[in-house]
């Protein structure tokens, strides 16, 4: 049986041929929720998860208009794509030069002139913050049938939630996937990345990403998360449906710590953790959450 990076490395070169480019000596930068690897020419092949060709089309697409009006923004290969092999779709980019990850309050006014923008003239779709939920609820293996039971109906809860939404901002462009590592900082300044998620809704949305880092994670001190507040010029927690917008998000963690549990045995414990915390077997957030895949 095929290991996880000999299956991704197959597809690769497959889509990479498709694409007329060369696939020898290429490096495998992350494999998780999308297949990351780096080809000779500086260039980084995405490959998403099957079933996400329309995400892959779209983030495409953002990116070449966010440039259009002069956000910063990673750059695609001017080649048609995306390249389907094996039942998925690649997409190909323009490698970052020498970087570091963004703090949120680099990301910040990224964010500000995202949500600013009038919406694009191509279809981004509908925000949907529940993408995909089911269907790792429904596959996993890492979870007894018990818990499967509870997520499930703690999803259907937040349904329910999301639907009953009190007055909110109105809706624009969002990320989607916002953090600090979808930002990069080069010697040019702050670059957005990953707009797989980028769609039209409320740009709450975005900004609980970064609040949950500070009240779920642990991970970001209150200094920062009020320097990320300073810098984009609100604070989401003040609004009353941030928490339903908080759980969501929480979900969402928790169920990708499981997705990658089942390939990935090391990441298994956490997992468990994430699980047991929104089941309130340890108490008050923070929760000191870490990273899997």
């Amino acid at each position: 049986m095929k290991t996880r990076t000999e299956q991704s490395r197959a597809v690769l070169e497959k889509v990479a041929a498709a694409a007329g480019l060369s696939f020898t000596g290429a490096q495998p930068i992350r494999l998780a929720e999308n297949d990351l690897w780096r080809l000779p020419g500086n260039v980084v092949v995405r490959i998403a998860r099957g079933g996400q060709e329309a995400a892959a089309t779209r983030e495409v697409a953002v990116a070449r208009w966010l440039d259009k009006h002069g956000i910063p923004a990673v750059r695609p290969l001017p080649v048609e794509q995306p390249v389907h092999a094996g039942g998925r779709a690649a997409t190909f980019w323009e490698e970052l030069p020498e970087h570091r990850d963004g703090t949120p309050a680099d990301l910040a006014p990224l964010l500000r002139r995202l949500h600013y923008l009038p919406l694009p003239p191509f279809a981004i779709g509908k925000l949907d913050p529940f993408v995909r939920l089911g269907d790792r609820l429904a596959a996993t293996r890492s979870v007894s049938d018990r818990d499967r039971r509870w997520l499930l109906n703690r999803l259907n809860d937040l349904h329910t939630q999301w639907r009953n939404l009190p007055g909110r901002r109105p809706e624009c462009v969002v990320h989607g996937d916002a953090w600090g590592g979808n930002c990069a900082i080069t010697s040019q300044g702050a670059v957005l990345l990953d707009f797989e998620r980028t769609a039209q809704g409320p740009p709450e949305w975005d900004l609980a990403s970064i609040a949950v880092e500070h009240e779920t994670f642990g991970s970001l001190s209150r200094t920062e998360y009020q320097e990320f507040c300073d810098a984009y010029g609100y604070d989401v927690t003040t609004w009353p449906g941030y928490r339903t917008l908080r759980d969501i998000r929480e979900l969402r963690k928790a169920t990708f710590a499981l997705q990658i549990a089942d390939d990935d045995p090391a990441a298994a414990e956490q997992a468990r953790f994430r699980l047991a915390c929104l089941r309130g077997q340890h108490g008050e957030r923070p929760w000191g959450w870490t990273a899997v895949g």
